[in-house]
């Protein structure tokens, strides 16, 4: 079903990054991941992936949006996911202020593996 369809990964979270490329090739997908916002930026410019899925903080508190940001402006119609536990520790909702982010979904850490893979797909138009 996503046959060829590569998603870039980018956590810091060893565990969480583990899990989340086991459960998208596990969908069906074909994952790159990076395990932090540094080899992030080494693959965005390489390309070579449908769709990105970043955490928001790794070793900044901006890394999600500083990929996000970089992601579209070089691949403006690749899907870019926020994955943070932001809005569960402070309450924030970046949903609220999209018009500057640019990410084009966000989703709450510990989402079920079957919601990702919908998701994504929904955004490639699958």
């Amino acid at each position: 079903m996503n046959k060829n369809i590569t998603v870039l990964i980018a956590d810091d979270d060893f565990d969480y990054l583990f899990q989340m490329r086991f459960r998208l090739e596990s969908a069906g997908f074909d994952v790159i991941s990076a395990s932090s916002q540094k080899e992030a930026e080494q693959l965005i410019e390489i390309g070579g992936f449908d769709a990105a899925v970043f955490d928001l903080m790794m070793e900044n508190d901006d890394s999600g949006f500083v990929l996000a940001y970089k992601t579209k402006k070089a691949f403006p119609s690749i899907p870019v996911v926020l994955s943070t536990a932001v809005t569960a520790e402070t309450g924030y909702n970046f949903e609220n202020d999209s018009s500057w982010v640019k990410a084009d979904l966000y989703l709450e850490k510990g989402v079920e593996s079957e919601r990702i893979a919908e998701e994504l797909n929904k955004l490639l138009k699958m």
